[in-house]
């Protein structure tokens, strides 16, 4: 067990988001299709000094390597300002207006006139060698949020491109697709307030949380990534890249601290370098720790005033926690239900299956268990149901003729496209259960009960209620019927 607080414990988190619109300082597409590929670019990086006349160590250690860098251009996803070719057109408005928005949530001070940077990037996932980036936020007195250990101080906030995205890594070779270069990516840094590695864990998470509260941003595998910054002893930085899954974090930092205990112990010196986080809970060396000196003023771009009408326009959105305790509250359903609801955006189609009369619980277990279920378990493609499918199910259950035990079957026979009868799913009564059950019982005398359920279930399946069957066998067959 490791003692974070003996081992003076130091660490932050960079948490990077991007922005479901157009690119920052174009029109190109963020669809990231990559249907069409129009161009192929080839580049080698050439590290060079410098205004005060020094060379990146970053810089000299990726030339050292003699890559050869390929971008791919696909329709409508790259254009002359993705090149390199041609001056940055007029920053988008939409992205940074969230990104003000996000400052002003998290009550950080904004600049009265924001400055666009280019900052030096040296692995090759920027064709011009530079990423554009601009500070948003700056941390105040009140800039912080509160977690299980204590306040967790947001120190930066800026909004910049988005790299390249790696299609393929062989040998020398590496190819980049240019469709992700300058997406809008929203930067969250902290200080290192973090406690432990759990604490990590749970830090990202509620940012994360934050950030998805706003409409802007876009979902999904890649589109949200963790940086982690930490040390121990007072000794060098490391940083960690590369995380996907948040559950991850708090095995690689121990496995990181780890590591550098063993070269401590070693009397080897921990130097301040990138590492990436790897599938197996390890890190491995990137690079060097880029020197500080490293960004610089954006001369095709004007600086951009915040004027108090920009502000007044401004609108906050509601936290996704608050929107998940209102909802569960409201509709009486679990908070692990409401949670999935809000983050699979189903929140305005749960509310109108509702008002169908329906128990809210089942709508909302149908949402998102049912239709998971279906997906994984019957290896079915469940996007095919359309909402007036959902409306047809739910309207028809209200009017009892279809059985809420057919549900599952329904959707099923919906996706497949066959024919629905509503024979085939309207509950039995009672009496007419029990009238089977009795001659169930009758004709296989030798049978045990689980048997008997499995017969009944499988002629009845989604007309009768489990629970009730299981109840009106147990009874039969105590009083011998």
């Amino acid at each position: 067990m490791l003692n974070y607080k003996k081992l003076n414990f130091k660490c932050g988190l960079e948490i990077h988001q991007q922005l479901n619109t157009k690119k920052l300082f174009c029109d190109c597409s963020s669809t990231l299709n990559e249907k069409e590929l129009q161009v192929d670019v080839k580049r080698k990086i050439r590290a060079t000094a410098g205004e005060f006349g020094n060379i990146d160590i970053a810089a000299k250690f990726e030339q050292a390597k003699d890559l050869n860098l390929i971008y791919h251009g696909y329709a409508n996803e790259y254009c002359l300002v993705e090149l390199d070719e041609e001056p940055i057109h007029c920053i988008n408005h939409e992205a940074l207006k969230t990104a003000l928005e996000l400052a002003t949530l998290l009550k950080m001070k904004i600049p009265p006139v924001l400055q666009v940077m280019r900052k030096i990037v040296v692995d090759g996932s920027a064709i011009s060698s530079f990423q554009r980036t601009m500070q948003v936020g700056l941390e105040s007195e009140n800039s912080f949020i509160e977690t299980s250990k204590g306040r967790v101080r947001i120190s930066s906030l800026c909004l910049e491109e988005d790299s390249c995205k790696i299609l393929s890594n062989v040998g020398n070779t590496i190819l980049y697709s240019l469709s992700r270069l300058s997406i809008p990516l929203i930067e969250l840094r902290t200080e290192p307030d973090i406690q432990d590695a759990e604490h990590a864990k749970e830090v990202a998470e509620y940012l994360g949380m934050v950030l998805r509260s706003f409409d802007t941003v876009r979902r999904g595998l890649g589109t949200i990534r963790q940086d982690v910054n930490l040390s121990i002893r007072n000794m060098a930085r490391i940083e960690i890249k590369g995380f996907q899954d948040l559950k991850s974090i708090p095995k690689i930092i121990e496995n990181e601290i780890k590591r550098q205990l063993d070269l401590l112990r070693r009397r080897q010196k921990i130097r301040p370098e990138v590492r990436k986080a790897n599938e197996n809970l390890t890190t491995t060396f990137l690079r060097p720790m880029p020197g500080s000196f490293r960004m610089y003023p954006e001369s095709d771009h004007p600086l951009i005033p915040v004027t108090e009408k920009m502000l007044s326009e401004l609108k906050l959105p509601e936290l996704t926690i608050e929107k998940t305790l209102k909802l569960a509250k409201k509709y009486k359903i679990s908070s692990e239900l409401a949670t999935q609801i809000i983050k699979e955006n189903k929140q305005q189609l749960f509310e109108s299956l509702v008002k169908l009369k329906v128990n809210p619980s089942l709508v909302a277990n149908t949402l998102i268990l049912v239709l998971k279920d279906i997906k994984s378990r019957h290896n079915l493609d469940t996007s095919k149901l359309s909402e007036n499918n959902l409306e047809f199910l739910f309207k028809n259950i209200a009017q009892n003729r279809i059985s809420k035990n057919a549900i599952e079957n329904v959707l099923i026979d919906i996706v497949k496209g066959e024919k629905i009868e509503f024979s085939k799913y309207k509950e039995i009564s009672e009496s007419q259960l029990k009238k089977e059950i009795k001659k169930l019982i009758e004709e296989n005398k030798e049978a045990s009960i689980n048997a008997l359920m499995g017969m009944i279930m499988d002629k009845y399946r989604g007309r009768v209620d489990g629970k009730k069957v299981m109840e009106f066998l147990s009874v039969l067959l105590k009083n011998k019927y």
